[in-house]
This record gives structure tokens, sequence and C-alpha cells, in this order.
């Protein structure tokens, strides 16, 4: 079998650590770019050496010897360019969530399983080296059962603006964007329990605090200062195994520094995944206190995008069953949609 040939959709930010896991591997061509923005396409082709620039997603899949795309759009993309591919016979990578909404989720499912070809919702916290161990901890019992588990991400200043504070092209705010991760990672070490009971609450009282000064932030290409998504939410999610999750996420809250927390609590161990990795439990009538410890790449994020979209590649020449397929990306849509409906029915 020749080259895997791969084409990218949408040249922003997150396209550039997709395109570092495809560099990476000898057997996957960069074939094709394409943007609504010509000229970014047109440079981000250049930066990297992909010979075919488009700025029409629906001219590029129609390229034949394309095997797979990458889905790296706003939000509002995800599911026509995902649907599109799949019907032209193309491999998805969809970039988390995997759509705006569960009714667009669903039709991305059927469009999946009628075209045969695999959606991989781009779940990249899955691929890091501290969940692949937590996961082996949890799959041979020595959490006993978890029946609660806390997390999320919290920023203090910390809203992209632009696309991802316009709920036209995002869908929400924190919660869609940060609260995705967080929750498909606690629902995905536990396995896979189905929601069935959401209480949540959102607040939009700060903005995106554009006026704040001698502070890096990250801001998407096309960046504004409009905002009509919330700024923090936070939420209550029991599953069908009688597990609770709650989670908190925020762009914008007055608390002292960023911070990125993951817990579960079983009837025999419990752990904390973030900020480090810790194991606690008991052993000979003493409380014990266990860290794992492993070897991590300097850069763990970019690490996680190659681990991702290695295993984006072997799925395609069937050496591995898709770890994120698109049920998982469906079920987290239904949670998120639920939520952001318990919001706006509480204020």
């Amino acid at each position: 079998m020749g080259k895997i040939k791969v084409g990218i959709v949408g040249t922003g930010g997150i396209s550039n650590l997709h395109m570092t896991g495809y560099k990476n591997l000898d057997n996957v061509e960069v074939y094709a770019a394409c943007d609504t923005n010509k000229e970014r396409a047109e440079a981000f082709s250049k930066k990297y050496g992909i010979p075919y620039v488009f700025s029409d997603y629906n001219e590029m899949l129609k390229l034949d010897e394309l095997d797979a795309i990458s889905v790296c759009t706003w939000n509002n993309g995800h599911a026509p360019v995902s649907i599109a591919a799949l019907k032209a016979g193309k491999h998805v990578l969809c970039e988390k969530p995997l759509s705006m909404n569960t009714k667009e989720a669903l039709e991305i499912k059927s469009a999946a399983k009628e075209s045969g070809k695999i959606l991989m919702v781009g779940f990249v916290r899955r691929f890091g080296q501290n969940t692949d161990i937590l996961k082996e901890f949890v799959d041979k019992g020595y959490f006993g059962d978890i029946y609660y588990a806390k997390t999320g991400c919290i920023r203090r200043c910390g809203n992209p603006g632009g696309w991802f504070s316009d709920k036209k092209r995002s869908g929400g705010g924190p919660l869609i964007d940060l609260g995705v991760h967080m929750i498909d990672l606690v629902r995905f070490l536990i396995g896979k329990p189905k929601a069935i009971s959401v209480y949540g609450a959102a607040f939009d009282n700060i903005g995106p605090r554009g006026h704040i000064k001698a502070l890096n932030r990250y801001k998407p290409m096309d960046y504004d200062e409009f905002c009509n998504v919330e700024d923090l939410s936070t939420a209550m999610i029991r599953f069908d195994n009688g597990a609770v999750l709650h989670v908190e996420t925020s762009f914008s809250q007055n608390i002292k520094d960023d911070f990125l927390f993951l817990d579960l609590y079983g009837t025999k161990s419990g752990a904390m995944m973030e900020p480090k990795l810790e194991i606690y439990s008991e052993l000979e009538g003493y409380l014990v206190d266990i860290t794992p410890r492993y070897s991590s790449e300097a850069d763990v994020f970019t690490d996680n995008f190659k681990r991702e979209i290695a295993h984006f590649i072997d799925c395609i020449q069937g050496k591995a069953e898709c770890l994120n397929p698109v049920e998982d990306g469906v079920e987290i849509m239904k949670i998120l949609d639920a939520i952001y409906e318990s919001a706006a029915f509480a204020r």
C-alpha cells in the first residue's frame, strides 16, 4: 500500500498540530489544504510543502486519490465538512466537539454508517500517557467501583475571542470548548457509561477581558472581542451506572491562577490525574499515596496529537480499532446539549 493521502480543511491554529502528527509518519502525505481564506491556505501549503490548495472543500473532495481528511474548521463546519467527506468516500478525523448539537452529530453518525468509512473524533486527551496509565489501573479493578468524579478546566483570563466566543460559529463557550475534553476523559476512564440526567448552570457576567494588559494569551486568527458565550459553566451529571460527575469550566473567572483538575473516587482507591498523576489507597492497614513514574515528552500536548494522528492512520490501514468512534462524539453532544438546556431553563 502506498502513502495515505490526507487533506486538511481549516488552516487555523489547530491544523498545525495535525500537521506535526502527519509529518511524523513516513507512510502519510498531506496532499491538499483548504480554507475559506485562500491566502491563508496558500501560506499554510507553502509552509508545509502541500501540493494542492483549495478555498472550497467540495472541490478538494473531488480528488479521487485523497484517502482521508482532518476537519480543523470552526465548530459550525464540523458537520457539513465531515458529512461531505464521508459521502465522498474519505475517512475523517474531526476535531472536537463532533458538531454544534446532537442533531448534527446523529447526521454525521448516519453518514459514517452509510459510507463504511472511519469517523474518528478528536478527543486528543485520550492519547495522553497519564490517561493510558490511569485507564490500566481502572480496568484492572484497582479502584473498585468509581462512584464520583470531579473535573474542570478553569481560566482566569482566557477567553480566546474571535470564533471561540461567537455562538453561531462555536456553539457555546468554555463548556463546549474545554468541558468537552474533560467530560469525555472521565467517561472514557470509567467505562463509557451513558448520562441519564444533568443539572447545569452558566454565567456571562465578565466577558472577554480584552482590556487586560501585559498578559500573553492565545488568540485565534481573525481575532475580535465580540462575545455572546458563557464565561463559566458548571454541571452535575449522573450516569446509568450510578456514578456522578461534577464539571466546571471557565474562560473568565476571578481566581488566582488557571487550573486543570481531574479526580476519581472509588470504593478501593481514588486518584488525581491532573495536575499530576497520583493514586490514593490503603495497604496493610496504612493509608498510602502512589505516584506512577513514567517518561514523557517535553511538549506533552504535541505528543498527544502525534499519538492521535498515528492511531488514525493505523485505523485506516486496518491495524487498530478506532479508539474514538463517532458514537462517543454523539454521547458527548447529548450531554453538552442537556447542560446548556438545563442552564437556560434555570436562568
